[in-house]
């Protein structure tokens, strides 16, 4: 008994762990084998865009076994055994499509365990197929002990782990969403969405911008309400880490506006022609305006940050997310 309960704790303390999500992975397969004892192993990833499941470690299966658990049959199999219902679930043996001594000659794994992986509010993330020799049904301790471990594995190998720890970064988000590759956006667990923030939005267009321009973190004020209202919030956006899986570019998050240095709404769109290069006859052009107006907006701009030059102005405004982005016609 005692050494089932280290092995838990090891098993917890590895799902914490920092490293890539292979490497918790693998290590993770060895603990389990401690606690749940296997002949082979397949832990795999949810895709984000609902595109089946990426493997993301195996122990002591050959290649040709990983395939095939890889591959369709494993999405019949695992549909079939109800892996969805987040509980460890024995493949039956007769199924014509399960692999079979034969087709696996080096295996030789005629049974399996499947146990669905899911994060808090259901959420899946992950499969584990635990192959036995034995043409014996998994014992039902062993099922138990699954079902146990099931969140401390869903844990280790949450894609969205690393989005919602560079999220918790900034300070009274509000709300958030997670930026698709697609143009789709997907729920940031632990925080709301929000209409400002649906995949189509020039929120949501300036967003993605500033990803594709490499731009790890940056923020922008968007106006709450209007183009030359007073309100704005602040939309701070975190391009996704180098672990993050495949498919996720990025998150957006919306807190309120801090100082904001006293700039008006149209000082603010100055600004954000400022920085991305316009210049005054553009920003005139660009905002419908006269030349001269838009040279006083510029000395009052340089008065309120602090800057000699329109250049530093724009510096800082990028630097302090202190403007609010051009809309694209």
């Amino acid at each position: 008994m005692r050494s089932y309960q280290a092995a838990e704790l090891l098993l917890a303390e590895t799902a914490t762990s920092a490293g890539t999500t292979s490497e918790r992975a693998h290590t993770l397969l060895e603990v389990l084998r401690r606690i749940v004892p296997f002949d082979g192993a397949w832990l795999a990833l949810a895709d984000p865009l609902g595109q089946g499941h990426h493997g993301l470690a195996s122990v002591d299966l050959d290649v040709q076994a990983v395939e095939l658990l890889s591959g369709a049959l494993a999405a019949r199999d695992l549909a079939f055994s109800g892996v969805n219902r987040a509980r460890a679930t024995a493949i039956p043996s007769d199924r014509p499509e399960r692999p079979t001594p034969s087709q696996i000659p080096e295996a030789r794994i005629p049974e399996a365990l499947t146990l669905a992986l899911a994060a808090p509010a259901r959420r899946h993330v992950g499969v584990l197929a635990l192959l036995t020799g034995s043409r014996m049904t998994p014992l039902p301790a062993a099922r138990r002990r699954l079902d146990r471990l099931a969140p401390v594995l869903a844990h280790g190998i949450d894609p969205m782990r690393s989005l919602i720890g560079a999220a918790r970064l900034v300070r009274g988000a509000t709300a958030g969403v997670v930026l698709r590759a697609d143009g789709g956006c997907l729920a940031l667990p632990g925080l709301p969405t929000n209409a400002l923030l649906l995949p189509r939005s020039p929120v949501m267009a300036a967003a993605r911008e500033r990803i594709r321009e490499g731009q790890v973190h940056s923020s922008f004020l968007w106006p709450v309400g209007g183009p030359h209202t007073s309100a704005h919030v602040r939309i701070t956006v975190l391009t996704a880490p180098d672990d993050a899986p495949p498919g996720l570019t990025g998150t957006a998050l919306l807190s309120a506006a801090s100082d904001v240095h006293g700039l008006t709404p149209r000082e603010m769109e100055v600004l954000g022609l400022l920085v991305e290069g316009y210049s005054n006859h553009e920003i005139a052009r660009a905002l419908v305006v006269a030349p001269r107006t838009v040279a006083t907006h510029l000395e009052h701009v340089l008065g309120k940050l602090g800057a000699t030059t329109r250049t530093r102005a724009a510096v800082r405004a990028e630097r302090d997310g202190l403007y609010v982005p051009a809309r694209r016609r």
